[in-house]
């Protein structure tokens, strides 16, 4: 396992730092550190275009989609220097890292021109429609409904949780096409303007007071019929498709952001004297261990797939990331004391590590909660029978 960087990767990283931490001096210091999804929204839909125009929006995708068709190591030397100068997360995660390789994957040359550009530009922005009321982690029992009607689609049903559907401009939908089917069969994968009647949009406000996570409703939403990802019934298929791509690259920029809140807490318990607390020590360095232990395992999940499956080690990675993160802010809270429960200012904004402590409470479950995963790691890593379900 390659543990290192060459010299020329080396020279790529210093590139990509100098810029955006030029980037976070200069035009785009506004943003700077900003830790929550909804802040500034318009003001990071520039930074996405800001970033297709200097060509570092997307730069594992091919040249001609408007990427620079850089390497696995780029791609991950890339993640980790823009967490560490403090970029804000990006608000199009979900059109460049999962929409648009789901599209190269398994999209037609017309789907590839109509939607690729947009997102590379960073002008259109993509939201992800699994999640349902009854349907969270179990997409095989989605039961929001998608019909033939001519020459569209027509869609009725409910998604939720659905991060940043308030100032997207599509959403990919998994929905039920076919009529009494069950489970993972039946199901289509249809790419959606989110600007149309019979669609609407709820937001749902969070522990910390923000909203980023919305209910969206569709009665009568249409789709030209060859909005179609793959083939009718193929839903379940592009769908464990994009899942794979979500633990792909980003997953070693989401650890130097961790190193980020590490490092905060670190910082924290030597100002108001915690890191003399002998136990304090030990629970920081168990994280300390925890997270380049996460490290070392995401750099040979990466090395050793090809991107087009999830394999056993990658099926492993997200219930390890979210218990790991889910303890860091609890200490983070433990660090801070009493101090750590009161909002500055009157407008119930809390600070970093506040806010990763309320962040880290939903990590365990969304995006397959730990007790999904653990079946995954069962069933699909292990290869034991499957638990029973009434999907036959």
């Amino acid at each position: 396992m390659k543990l290192g960087f060459s010299k020329a990767e080396e020279e790529f990283r210093a590139e990509a730092a100098d810029w955006l931490q030029g980037q976070m001096a200069g035009e785009f210091k506004d943003i700077k550190g900003i830790t929550t999804l909804t802040e500034k929204a318009e003001r990071r839909k520039e930074w996405e275009q800001q970033l297709a125009a200097h060509k570092w929006s997307c730069i594992g995708w091919p040249v001609e989609w408007g990427g620079r068709g850089a390497s696995l190591a780029e791609q991950v030397i890339f993640a980790e220097e823009y967490a560490r100068a403090g970029v804000p997360g990006r608000v199009n995660h979900i059109g460049i890292e999962l929409a648009g390789p789901t599209i190269l994957t398994f999209g037609t040359e017309e789907q590839k021109q109509r939607f690729l550009p947009g997102i590379a530009a960073g002008t259109t922005i993509f939201c992800q429609g699994f999640s349902e009321p009854n349907a969270g982690s179990d997409l095989g029992n989605v039961r929001t409904k998608a019909r033939l009607d001519g020459d569209e689609w027509v869609v009725n049903g409910q998604k939720i949780w659905t991060s940043l559907a308030h100032i997207s401009d599509w959403i990919f939908v998994v929905a039920r096409s076919g009529e009494g089917s069950k489970g993972p069969k039946g199901l289509t994968f249809l790419m959606m303007d989110m600007h149309q009647p019979g669609i609407e949009i709820r937001p749902i406000e969070q522990i910390n007071g923000d909203a980023e996570f919305n209910e969206t409703f569709f009665d009568d939403a249409r789709c030209p019929a060859d909005s179609l990802i793959g083939t009718e019934g193929e839903g379940w298929r592009v769908a464990m498709g994009l899942l794979a791509f979500e633990r792909g690259v980003s997953t070693l920029g989401q650890q130097m952001a961790f190193r980020n809140e590490l490092d905060a807490i670190i910082a924290a318990a030597k100002d108001n004297g915690k890191a003399n607390n002998p136990l304090i020590r030990q629970r920081i360095a168990k994280a300390e261990i925890g997270l380049r232990l996460m490290r070392y395992g995401a750099l040979r999940m990466l090395s050793n797939t090809d991107h087009s499956a999830i394999d056993g080690a990658a099926l492993t990675y997200k219930i390890q990331w979210a218990t790991w993160r889910r303890g860091l802010g609890e200490l983070a809270m433990d660090v801070l004391g009493q101090a750590g429960e009161i909002a500055s200012g009157d407008a119930y904004e809390w600070d970093v590590l506040p806010n990763l402590f309320l962040y880290s409470r939903a990590d365990t479950i969304y995006g397959g909660t730990n007790q999904i995963q653990r079946n995954q790691i069962a069933e699909r890593g292990l290869g034991l029978p499957r638990e029973p379900r009434g999907d036959k």
